[in-house]
């Protein structure tokens, strides 16, 4: 108990309740979207219906190049973002080294709040714990793309399933289902890292002060709101879905 007093102890209680707003909002609307897609379509839940549509298409084709060459597209993303998110996970650390110096640069930004060195490295910790959590995501979400070509691959060749007849239907929705469903769960993932980035622009607010901690946290989560529920390419996609 008396070791959680001096942890707690070690910042102002303006900086905890910013600290706390970050992940309340960011779990809080991971979960909110989550639920709110049940009941009004987002643009990853109209996505994973085309992604499904995909896959079906798929199986009427004879040559399946195409599908593997767009899955290969997809996974880029994530392997550019993992590729990227440990370099910022290096300079982080690097940091860590050099908080002195760091911190002394940070004071000299204007608006910036003038905090110890060891406040300071608190707040690169949890960048670096919101990156390393990013980094994790896109590197599981570029094995999820290699399973969804793997499925592909191994999908029956188009002539035996027309000789198949009616008995194919079942089968091809089934692939259609299981693959599109892959597919998609590789595209939430990436998704996950995605929007651990833009907390992570959130956080940096926290070198300026808690107030700009917190609402930076809560432009974000309006950000994230708009583009998965109400943006312009969503209409466009449900106008077609």
């Amino acid at each position: 108990m008396e070791t959680a007093f001096k942890v707690l102890g070690l910042l102002p209680w303006t900086d905890w309740a910013a600290v706390a707003v970050l992940f309340l909002g960011w779990i809080g609307y991971a979960v909110f979207a989550k639920r709110r897609s049940t009941l009004q379509p987002s643009l990853l839940d109209t996505t994973n219906h085309i992604r499904r549509h995909w896959m079906l298409q798929s199986t009427y084709r004879e040559v399946r190049v195409v599908d593997g060459i767009v899955i290969q597209s997809l996974s880029s993303s994530p392997s550019f973002f993992a590729s990227t998110t440990i370099l910022i996970i290096g300079g982080l650390l690097a940091v860590l080294g050099t908080t002195e110096k760091a911190s002394e640069l940070v004071r000299e930004i204007p608006f910036a709040a003038r905090t110890s060195v060891l406040v300071f490295d608190l707040k690169i910790v949890l960048l670096l714990g919101i990156f390393v959590y990013a980094f994790f995501r896109f590197t599981w979400s570029l094995r999820q793309y290699t399973f969804g070509a793997l499925l592909v691959g191994a999908l029956p060749e188009r002539d035996d399933l027309l000789a198949m007849g009616d008995a194919a239907a079942p089968i091809r929705e089934a692939f259609a289902e299981r693959a599109g469903r892959v597919v998609g769960l590789a595209a939430e993932t990436f998704n996950d890292g995605l929007r651990a980035y833009y907390f992570a622009f959130a956080a940096i607010g926290w070198f300026f002060s808690p107030l700009a901690l917190a609402v930076a946290t809560v432009g974000v989560v309006f950000i994230l709101y708009r583009r998965e529920f109400r943006s312009e390419v969503l209409k466009v996609l449900k106008a077609g879905a």
